[in-house]
């Protein structure tokens, strides 16, 4: 008796990673067919980024789906900046560690900005992207 109860955590926590673990499985292959329309996407934990000619689609990837999407066009652009720690940093000179977000400020005053978790990548999308808009 005492040992099943010893053994009964583990069997939840198996349980629980086995579903996180399936959640996250669909998360990625909801991505990768959302994905094919574009020439150039990434998936991160905390938002999706698409590139199709001169626009930009940007969601939140769930088991069901991208969620919120928003397109704009790189036309419509005034400014793009790269933040750690809602800081705006030089793409040069990168801190190794914290969360990078891509700010992209529309001719509307209006700002949409796509968290990455990883700054290398960040600034690869930053450089990809103000090659395009120059």
């Amino acid at each position: 008796m005492e040992r099943g109860l010893l053994w009964l955590p583990l069997l939840v926590l198996f349980f629980w990673l086995a579903w996180s673990g399936k959640k996250e499985y669909d998360k990625v292959q909801a991505y990768q067919a959302w994905a094919e329309q574009f020439d150039k996407s990434k998936y991160d934990i905390y938002s999706v980024l698409g590139k199709k000619g001169d626009l930009i689609t940007i969601g939140i990837p769930t088991n069901q789906g991208i969620k919120e999407q928003k397109t704009f066009s790189l036309q419509n652009l005034s400014q793009l900046n790269l933040l750690i720690k809602n800081q705006v940093v030089d793409v040069d000179n990168l801190p190794e560690k914290g969360e990078a977000t891509l700010q992209f400020s529309l001719k509307e005053n209006q700002t949409i900005d796509v968290p990455f978790t990883d700054i290398n990548i960040a600034s690869q999308w930053f450089k990809y992207l103000k090659k395009l808009i120059i």
